[in-house]
């Protein structure tokens, strides 16, 4: 399947700031990288962020500007190291986890849906804090460590030859397929 398909996330740029008022007539701008389905998830997601971190808040805030970003480039295979947090069961949990991706957005995608198989944490409940590209030299998950040795080959176990030609097909065969090689 088409790894486009699977990301079902895209990353945006929000700028937004307070509403203007005579004590700040220029208030401060504030910016975030959003990762969302769409552009109004994206907004929605800002405010509940901002109200968190600034005592600001939709009611008396404006947007100022809504971008999507794109990856440089997105054919390369890239480690993504992520620190998050989530709301589990139990309590509120920070983790770091690493994926290996060829944009940030999948691997943001692949995080959510790696903490709703390990953790049943829902979209709501996870807040990703950072997101960072990991050089080779510095990824610490063994899970990811072994997929970047240099050399790295995978089995091909269960090869079925099949005829060159549609013709050349016989639908009853004297001996069974060999397909260890």
């Amino acid at each position: 399947m088409d790894a486009a398909l699977l990301t079902w996330l895209h990353e945006y740029q929000v700028i937004g700031r307070r509403l203007p008022t005579e004590n700040e007539p220029t208030p401060k701008l504030f910016r975030m990288r959003i990762f969302a389905p769409n552009e109004v998830v994206a907004k929605s997601r800002y405010w509940y962020f901002l109200s968190k971190l600034h005592k600001a808040k939709r009611a008396s805030g404006e947007i100022v500007s809504v971008n999507e970003i794109f990856e440089a480039k997105p054919l390369n295979v890239k480690n993504f190291g992520i620190w998050l947090r989530y709301d589990s069961r139990s309590g509120t949990h920070n983790m770091y986890k690493e994926y290996r991706e060829t944009t940030r957005a999948a691997a943001v995608s692949s995080c959510y849906q790696d903490m709703a198989a390990r953790h049943r944490a829902r979209f709501s409940s996870v807040q990703i804090i950072r997101v960072a590209e990991v050089n080779t030299a510095d990824v610490r998950r063994p899970y990811i460590q072994q997929l970047i040795q240099p050399g790295l080959k995978f089995p091909l176990p269960h090869r079925v030859t099949r005829p060159a030609k549609r013709s050349d097909r016989t639908l009853i065969i004297a001996k069974r397929p060999s397909t260890f090689y």
